[in-house]
């Protein structure tokens, strides 16, 4: 019967150089003709001094002397589709930005200016955009392309167009559904005990559990368990490992009211397992977990429903 229980109980805790590149020979170093300087562009010197003088009105909040980097019928093409055109309007999307983000920071890394006539070329980079406002920080990252033209000595922004381009969310960002389970939790039933405890990996893109399991009184057994997001499959995975010497794997579906796990199990004794469980959340302190779908072997074994409650800190001095 130990083996049975205590299987079951584990199926609840498994829903949780590049090479060196050869030297050449010495000779082959003397006979090679010396290398030629590539050459300089003039445009792209005055392009990065432009950009630099954007950069500078726009950390000023001055939205007329950003206007006036643009030509006359300059036009600003944002990552939503919307066509902003002439000085006239430009001037006034920037002061209705920075009335509603005053103090907004600009970066930009340019990545390429192409000349592709004498007085046009085509700069291309990324926009980094930080912001404060009444509704808390922001950032913005935007990819763009910008068309310049050369008139009177200067090289304005005949167009530009950007693209939405924010970094992928950390592994950390990804758990961020899953990080209300950090702390210490217990279940009592009539015939165990299981504790729970979740935290936050050195390195914060993991949650790490310890799960121990009393049955009738005495120790069962101990797991610990790794809970991270998988980027080939999109989900997040969880791993448990038994101190027995058994193991588990669980990928996670979020749903509306908590989530679903497909777990899979391999016992010591190389028989498998594998279950069906739903974690729902129904408050800040207390979450229920059901097993349905459950194969031990050839056999199915019945559901089970867990509740699930946060333990309160321990007072100091106890």
């Amino acid at each position: 019967m130990r083996s049975q229980s205590s299987f079951a109980l584990a199926l609840v805790a498994a829903a949780w150089l590049a090479p060196l590149a050869l030297v050449p020979e010495l000779q082959a170093q003397e006979t090679r003709p010396p290398a030629t300087a590539a050459p300089v562009d003039p445009a792209a010197a005055e392009i990065r001094a432009s950009s630099a003088q954007l950069v500078k009105a726009f950390e000023a909040g001055k939205a007329a002397d950003i206007a006036a980097l643009f030509s006359p019928q300059g036009e600003l093409v944002d990552e939503e589709g919307n066509v902003y055109q002439g000085q006239k309007e430009l001037t006034e999307l920037f002061t209705k930005f920075f009335e509603r983000f005053p103090g907004a920071k600009l970066a930009l890394e340019i990545e390429s200016i192409r000349s592709i006539g004498p007085n046009l070329a085509i700069e291309e980079g990324t926009r980094f955009i930080a912001s404060k406002s009444k509704e808390g920080e922001g950032k913005a990252q935007l990819r763009y392309t910008a068309v310049r033209t050369k008139a009177d000595g200067k090289w304005l922004i005949a167009s530009v167009r950007e693209f939405a381009d924010d970094p992928l969310p950390t592994p950390h960002e990804r758990l961020q559904a899953l990080s209300w389970i950090v702390g210490d939790w217990v279940n009592e039933g009539t015939d165990g005990t299981a504790k729970l405890s979740y935290r936050w990996s050195e390195d914060q893109n993991f949650l790490l559990g310890d799960i121990a399991i009393t049955i009738a009184g005495k120790p069962g057994f101990k797991s610990t368990q790794r809970i991270g997001w998988d980027p080939l499959a999109g989900k997040v995975r969880s791993w448990l490992f038994d101190a027995d010497g058994g193991f588990a794997e669980g990928q996670w579906t979020e749903v509306d009211d908590g989530w679903v796990i497909k777990s899979s199990t391999v016992n010591p004794d190389s028989s498998t397992g594998s279950a069906t469980i739903t974690v729902t959340a129904k408050d800040k302190d207390h979450f229920t977990m059901k097993g349905t779908e459950r194969i031990v072997g050839e056999f199915r074994e019945p559901d089970f429903e867990l509740a699930i409650a946060r333990q309160p800190p321990v007072a100091a001095g106890r």
